[in-house]
């Protein structure tokens, strides 16, 4: 009976196409709105997370609150080794200076460049690679060398032929100190403060005997196990140095996980808001498709009458009427899922963003269209199917 009335119900769409695609139109934007605003709601929260996280998910900044002298003193080159003893779930973890200079290279120089004092391990925390020669090493720090890696800007203002491994550039703040190239890094995006591209690396400790001296820390750069929870261990990160300093409000503890995480929800806010708005026109078009229906019923008082006349009960004719009524729906939602589709697609396209569907949206819009054809077709539904099969007959 069912297939019977799906297969009249689209003889009668054939046999009207320009009502039937007016009365899909409302339900095929409200569908369209929906998928689209939810898919590069998706698109766009894929797209952040993977751009903050790009240094790696698995990293950890410890800054130090500007101008609070008086818990200064415990943040020292020290404090990294007794972190990375006390908290379990951390793997290494460094100290980092940094400050302002010019870099000259013969001719070429290049103002505002961020220099930062690091060790070793600053590579593996932040996932960087190299594009020419090496990182630096223990051996340099330890030693105070006069050695320099370039961020992939920096080597390409200063070096404009390329091979700048081996050269030597000037650092400029009061006086010059010369500094050999001895890497240069791969090109890598900005996260957690840090401008990658854009900055030069000296061994932490040539950096504060040879450029700014410091016997505190401002940050630290911490990277955590591979199995440990990274929320977990800024937590206990947080709980360690607020134990030691005796507040809180003395540093920042930041993870790519943590902006991550706020990102998502804020985006899903965002999802879920603009969405409510979008489902709107589903309702304006189901108030459309009522309309349409009760045209149809009068149009078709005969037929019903003939059809009571024939033994047909009111189920039968009410069944009818509603197949009608959720087949224009479903169809219009379909049509609505696959333009969705296909926007969001080349708007993530165009963004240059990752296209990710939200395939929950998929299935509730679908479901939503039915459930609307079945809400606003079932009064003219109940109409046809109590008129008198006498008047229907008589009906001109």
């Amino acid at each position: 009976m069912i297939l019977e009335n799906i297969r009249l119900a689209l003889k009668d769409f054939t046999r009207n196409k320009l009502r039937t695609g007016l009365s899909m139109l409302g339900i095929i934007i409200g569908v369209a709105s929906v998928i689209t605003i939810t898919s590069l709601g998706s698109s766009a929260t894929g797209s952040i997370t993977a751009e903050i996280t790009q240094a790696g998910a698995d990293t950890i900044t410890v800054f130090l609150t500007k101008g609070d002298t008086s818990t200064a003193r415990y943040f020292t080159p020290e404090l990294a080794a007794e972190m990375e003893e006390a908290i379990p779930g951390i793997n290494q973890a460094i100290p980092l200076q940094q400050g302002s200079f010019l870099l000259k290279y013969g001719r070429e120089e290049l103002e505002g460049v961020t220099v930062f004092g690091v060790e070793e391990a600053f590579s593996e925390i932040f996932h960087s690679t190299l594009a020419q020669g090496v990182f630096l090493t223990e051996r340099d720090n330890q030693g105070k060398k006069a050695v320099i890696v370039l961020g992939s800007e920096v080597a390409e203002t200063l070096f404009p032929g390329g091979n700048a491994a081996g050269k030597y550039v000037r650092v400029f703040r009061r006086q010059a100190k010369s500094f050999k190239v001895i890497g240069v890094l791969e090109e890598q995006s900005d996260t957690m403060g840090m401008s990658f591209n854009t900055s030069a690396y000296i061994p932490y400790k040539t950096y504060i005997s040879r450029l700014q001296r410091s016997d505190t820390v401002g940050r630290y750069a911490i990277g955590a196990k591979a199995d440990a929870d990274v929320l977990a261990v800024s937590e206990d990160i947080e709980t360690y140095l607020t134990g030691l300093v005796g507040t809180s409000d003395a540093f920042r503890v930041i993870s790519p996980s943590t902006i991550a995480e706020m990102a998502e929800g804020i985006t899903s806010i965002l999802n879920l808001l603009l969405g409510g708005v979008a489902a709107i026109s589903l309702i304006v078009g189901g108030i459309g498709i009522m309309n349409i229906m009760l045209v149809s019923v009068v149009e078709r008082t005969k037929e019903i009458g003939i059809r009571k006349a024939l033994g047909a009960s009111p189920n039968v004719i009410r069944s009818q009427f509603l197949v009608e009524a959720v087949s224009l729906t479903f169809s219009g939602g379909a049509l609505g899922v696959i333009t969705g589709l296909l926007l969001s697609y080349l708007g993530t396209s165009l963004l240059s963003w990752v296209f990710l569907p939200n395939i929950t949206a998929v299935f509730i819009a679908l479901v939503f269209s039915s459930f609307v054809g079945i809400f606003f077709g079932l009064y003219p539904a109940i109409k046809a199917s109590k008129l008198d099969p006498v008047v229907a007959l008589t009906f001109e």
